[in-house]
């Protein structure tokens, strides 16, 4: 199999997850919801900032030429990305999204709540905006990546990393914050 190949899947890839995260947010979400949900945007948290401290890892491992450690070190970032990903679509398929100051946890922001978050509700959008788009952006990019790593076109690689490395740790570090940011009103 060639890169056209491999070029062609990545697109598909790529396609099938924007479709499916935008029928998330039509499709209206089941009534019984398995108790686990609740716990997934913890650990979705939590992915996103050992996606982060391995991002920075990785790029330790090779300024100092290792290698073997680069190469585990983005390989067990990408599983953990790839599990965020099936955690961040089994969530949202059984919950809506929650509403940043939404206090008493109703699902409408009072004047009172907006009032309260006046300060920091822009910076959260922006935050919240910056990563879901560079989200959507960079996991071609990431795939085109590995295909370029493990199929020893280093040049190509290192190309297309200079893109991609810095956007990957954008989203995971976003990811984190944004988290942060709204867990308070999480209504579970």
């Amino acid at each position: 199999m060639n890169d056209k190949f491999f070029l062609r899947l990545i697109w598909i890839v790529t396609a099938v997850v924007l479709v499916v995260v935008i029928t998330l947010k039509i499709v209206p979400p089941p009534t019984v919801k398995p108790s686990f949900i609740y716990l997934l945007p913890h650990l979705i948290g939590g992915i996103n900032a050992t996606c982060a401290v391995l991002l920075i890892l990785s790029l330790i491992f090779i300024k100092r030429k290792n290698i073997q450690a680069h190469k585990v070190t983005n390989v067990i970032t990408f599983i953990l990305s790839a599990i965020f990903l099936i955690f961040y679509i089994l969530f949202h398929l059984y919950e809506k999204d929650t509403k940043y100051g939404d206090i008493d946890h109703n699902g409408i922001l009072s004047v009172a709540e907006l009032a309260a978050v006046s300060g920091t509700r822009m910076i959260y959008f922006f935050i919240l905006i910056t990563h879901i788009m560079l989200a959507i952006i960079v996991l071609p990019l990431i795939l085109i990546s590995f295909l370029r790593g493990f199929s020893m076109q280093i040049e190509r690689h290192r190309k297309i990393v200079r893109w991609a490395y810095p956007v990957w740790l954008y989203v995971a570090v976003s990811g984190v914050i944004v988290y942060l940011m709204i867990s308070p009103y999480y209504n579970f």
